[in-house]
């Protein structure tokens, strides 16, 4: 059974460090004095104060592993956003914001613990919550067979492409697939159209038929990715979810 690690008051996290993912998404990196560490898949709220003393809260998936230290949130810009446009505009290293967590013990997974091969769905940023499985898998050397489906607008849009190119590229037992929705750049060689039955099917037969499946992103990705895996012969039990709105930055 895994335990989530009991979430902390509201307390100050200080950036370290900031970076470019892709032109409306940016890792920041921060150091958080008590943190209890986390597992892949858990989240943190944050919160702003304005000097009005207006305050708006948010929730975002934690991008760094257990193994990492502090604590590293990707977020994308949304343009009616009260939360993202600050995070990813304003926010420079060494200044501080309110975070609590952290939050979450549904849609998480530990290589500790595993007991079948795991099948991550992503849709857009959905991928932040699987790329820190990812990363934990790395990290914990675990020989879980893994496959991440990932689906996204257009390369730009991309998150993380050159990591995961890299850790797919190192580890046979990692099957990567990344498809475009939208615009296709001319040197684009990946997948191209939005997931089907063929190749969820495709990517559970790599993986021995059965999986710990694992899906995020927009909440219509989520309901069609779902009805795939079920469609696929995935027990329902064994398909974890969690979505995000329009309104969620």
């Amino acid at each position: 059974m895994i335990r989530p690690p009991k979430p902390t008051a509201w307390q100050f996290a200080r950036v370290v460090s900031v970076a470019q993912e892709t032109s409306r998404v940016k890792t920041i990196q921060f150091g958080v004095p008590s943190w209890p560490g986390h597992l892949a898949g858990q989240h943190v709220d944050v919160r702003l104060t304005a000097e009005d003393g207006y305050r708006a809260e948010r929730s975002y998936s934690i991008a760094s592993p257990p193994e990492a230290n502090g604590l590293a949130l990707t977020v994308e810009r949304l343009d009616q956003g009260e939360v993202s446009p600050y995070l990813t505009d304003d926010l420079q290293p060494g200044e501080a914001i309110e975070v609590r967590g952290p939050i979450g013990g549904h849609f998480v997974w530990s290589a500790v613990h595993a007991q079948k091969p795991l099948l991550l769905i992503a849709g857009g940023s959905g991928v932040v919550p699987l790329m820190c499985m990812l990363r934990h898998r790395k990290l914990s050397r675990a020989p879980v067979q893994a496959a991440l489906l990932y689906s996204a607008r257009n390369r730009d849009s991309v998150i993380y492409l050159n990591e995961l190119r890299a850790i797919a590229d190192a580890d046979q037992r990692l099957a990567l697939m990344i498809t475009l929705t939208r615009d296709v750049a001319p040197n684009w060689h990946g997948n191209v159209g939005r997931i089907d039955l063929r190749v969820v099917s495709a990517l559970l037969d790599r993986l021995g038929g059965q999986a710990d499946s694992y899906v995020c992103g927009p909440a219509g990705f989520v309901e069609l990715a779902s009805g795939l895996l079920l469609q696929a012969g995935q027990p329902a039990e064994g398909i974890r979810t969690e979505r995000f709105g329009p309104t969620g930055s």
